[in-house]
């Protein structure tokens, strides 16, 4: 028995080794290649012959380098565009005669968004060396390695007992705001850092995936495919994990493998096969307010022209939103959709879960809360009405807003900053719901319909309460679990996603999730804690 338990102990080792390496190398690979400047793909990426004009002039001093990484490289192709923009501008003003208050002398310069654009697939197609002639060589060494080490990590637990056992979480350095939390905290927001604003230095972890991409759509890979891979690849690996640990719990089993499925089939391969189809890309459990840019004209227009299947995907998409939503989460609770089918809720199911007790449970986070939420909620819905406003009349303003800069303060702000940088990047520093607890819209939505009209609760025993703390130190969502069950209350909490764990971890059976139409306007207010005492009545007490 002890040389089974020593020989199981050593393969986890080695899957911890593994994994390190792999990740040192997927870091490391971002500087396994050089550049040289394909101007192919800079004039495809203009699309402008005029622009190429000036631009060519510029760029043809870097004909014959080479960069030795991204960032000297970038450097070196914006500067040669910026001195372009500036010759395009003087040429517009000077030989066409045009100033900034005609219409088409926006379209005929060289704006900076444009010369941002470009940057990405010039930067893809300009990278040689290493990586890019030895594709397979990295993704094997970097994903395929990391996969290996984890499930060597993870598999050999089975023989471990199932549940959470306390055993270190506020002492390791990874679950307690330790340095390896800290450092796993910094990588991970340093991805999303250069997944949303600089993506021309993420290029060679493109370059690794393009065989999948062009397997699945036909197309290369973008920033865009490459972070559905790892995205949809964490979910899977870490719910291997979730399914061990919850292997005693029947419901955790069903919520994670719904979870897995959901995000790999309708989140990255259906869409992707529709793009092989020549149909729009579009995945069918994404609901808005969450899907915020669902009724941007540009999405809309796509779909109209789309056929039949277009026509339907729209009729999907405000369906969902407008019946589903409600239909469902009266039902079934919040839980239908934040633990069983959406995408940031399955990553922090998944990968958040050793983080699910760094959730403050403070009043003052609860308060925060609240505000946070409704306030993007109202924040989506005024950006959707706007966009709806232009879109129907041409006009983008609106009471003194303009519809464009309120959706691109959307889009920067909430999507990108706070739904990626902030609810993933700090999973090890606040737990793994902070996107779905202080931001998410659909959260919010989902959550009125769930305080107010929902048959969905957590019904308590509070006569077997042992007030030891387990539901309230792992509810994701910062509920104190034990101050309802205490008092034998019913947990009734538009923020609660319904994951069952505070049920799981109950050494007592205190707490069930339950669907009952009974009593819904009254169930968290009545307090159902029997006191007895000698030669007194039995009574009801908080």
């Amino acid at each position: 028995m002890a040389q089974k338990h020593a020989f199981a102990k050593n393969v986890q080792i080695a899957g911890i080794g593994l994994f390190v390496l792999a990740l040192g190398i997927f870091t490391w690979s971002l500087t396994a290649s050089q550049f040289v400047l394909n101007e192919q793909a800079l004039r495809e990426a203009l699309n402008n012959d005029m622009h190429w004009t000036h631009v060519s002039k510029h760029v043809a001093a870097m004909k014959g380098q080479t960069w030795p990484n991204s960032f000297a490289f970038i450097s070196a192709l914006d500067a040669a565009l910026k001195l372009a923009q500036e010759d395009i501008r003087r040429y517009v003003e000077q030989e066409m005669g045009l100033s900034p208050t005609d219409g088409d002398y926006w379209n005929a310069i060289l704006q900076d968004y444009k010369r941002k654009e470009v940057r990405f697939p010039v930067a893809k197609a300009s990278s040689t060396g290493l990586l890019p002639g030895n594709t397979w060589l990295f993704f094997a060494l970097s994903i395929g390695l990391g996969i290996l080490g984890a499930l060597m990590y993870l598999l050999p637990r089975l023989r471990e007992l199932a549940g959470i056992k306390n055993n270190g979480i506020w002492q390791h350095p990874l679950t307690a705001r330790g340095w390896l939390g800290m450092a796993l905290g910094a990588w991970l927001i340093g991805f999303y850092l250069l997944l949303y604003f600089y993506p021309e230095h993420l290029v060679n972890w493109v370059i690794m995936v393009d065989p999948l991409s062009e397997a699945l759509s036909g197309h290369p890979a973008s920033q865009w495919f490459l972070y559905g891979f790892l995205y949809t690849l964490a979910i899977l690996v870490m719910g291997v994990r979730m399914l061990i640990r919850y292997r005693h719990n029947r419901y955790q089993i069903i919520r994670t493998l719904s979870v897995m499925f959901f995000q790999t089939a309708f989140a990255f391969l259906i869409p992707e096969i529709l793009v092989r189809l020549n149909k729009p890309w579009f995945d069918f459990k994404n609901i808005w307010p969450l899907d915020y840019d669902f009724f941007f004209e540009q999405n809309l227009n796509q779909l109209l022209s789309s056929g039949t299947l277009g026509i339907f995907m729209l009729g999907w998409g405000i369906a969902l939103a407008l019946v589903g939503v409600p239909l469902f989460t009266f039902l079934f609770g919040k839980r239908w959709y934040c633990s069983w089918v959406c995408g940031c809720g399955g990553l922090a199911e998944t990968m958040g879960d050793p983080f699910r007790q760094l959730s403050s449970k403070k009043l003052r986070a609860w308060r925060v809360e609240r505000w946070l939420i409704h306030g993007v909620l109202v924040f989506a819905v005024v950006m959707t009405a706007l966009v709806l406003y232009t879109w129907f009349t041409g006009e983008s303003r609106v009471l003194g807003l303009d519809s464009y800069q309120v959706r691109k303060w959307y889009g920067l702000y909430i999507g990108s900053w706070f739904a990626g940088v902030v609810g993933t990047g700090f999973y090890p520093l606040m737990g793994n719901r902070v996107w779905c607890r202080f931001g998410c819209p659909l959260a919010a939505w989902l959550g009125l319909v769930q305080r107010f009209r929902s048959r969905f609760r957590i019904t308590t025993n509070g006569g077997q309460c042992i007030s030891c703390g387990n539901c309230s130190t792992y509810c994701e969502m910062g509920i104190d679990v034990r101050w309802y069950a205490q008092r034998g209350q019913d947990v009734v909490r538009a923020s609660c996603v319904g994951c069952g764990i505070c049920a799981a971890v109950c050494p007592r059976g205190v707490l069930r999730l339950e669907n009952a139409s009974a009593d819904v306007s009254r169930r968290a207010t009545e307090l159902r804690v029997l006191r007895i005492c000698p030669g007194e009545p039995v009574r009801m007490e908080a």
